[in-house]
């Protein structure tokens, strides 16, 4: 979702080729060997397999949205960050919460308690502004939304009950908004003999 997020706010169009990560295309596994999604591969043969990598690709080309400057004050390091400490701590513990049988030495609820202090951190931030880095949303926002998301639908009604009204708002409009709904569209598995989807299908921006 964070590549697709950064492809349509930078208006920039690619081949989309949706696979079942249980029965891997050859040639997913052949541009990128760890066989994990997200993977681009560039026109000139380089291939771009990490989510954040993608969307810094993206917008570092055509990024009329300013995600990239969430304003004066906030610099892009600052939000790499925090977009490091989503990735490094918050996301492990969100999986381990999520997917307990992968994780059979882990603790769930311990690994829930632990990701929701961080989600307070959050929430601290969204109870002074509308979103993460000030009043617009920015390469901070979105590329950590999409795993709050998951978070918060692995319970909904045990998350609907924490007190961070701040944080439950700013999930609630990115998930209620037009962004949201391009790239949640289901696609059907790509089948090796044709071309894939053009995608975003309504973008007029650069391929």
């Amino acid at each position: 979702m964070r590549a697709r997020l950064a492809l349509v706010a930078s208006e920039i169009r690619v081949e989309l080729r949706e696979v079942v990560l249980r029965a891997k295309p050859a040639a997913l596994l052949n541009a990128s060997p760890k066989g994990t999604v997200p993977v681009l591969v560039l026109p000139e043969g380089q291939v771009v397999d990490e989510s954040l990598d993608i969307m810094l690709w993206a917008l570092r080309r055509n990024d009329p949205l300013s995600w990239l400057n969430a304003g004066a004050a906030v610099s892009l390091e600052e939000m790499l960050d925090l977009i490091k400490a989503c990735d490094t701590y918050f996301k492990p513990r969100l999986d381990r919460y999520k997917y307990p049988p992968r994780y059979p030495d882990a603790d769930p609820v311990l690994s829930r308690d632990e990701a929701a202090a961080w989600l307070r951190q959050l929430d601290e931030r969204l109870s002074v502004q509308s979103h993460l880095f000030g009043e617009r949303a920015s390469l901070g926002d979105m590329a950590i939304a999409p795993f709050v998301r998951q978070f918060a639908h692995t319970d909904k009604e045990w998350f609907d009950a924490q007190e961070w009204a701040g944080l439950s708002h700013w999930l609630s409009t990115w998930i209620e908004s037009k962004l949201f709904d391009q790239v949640m569209y289901k696609y059907k598995p790509w089948d090796e003999s044709v071309s894939g989807e053009v995608f975003p299908p309504n973008s007029t921006g650069a391929s």
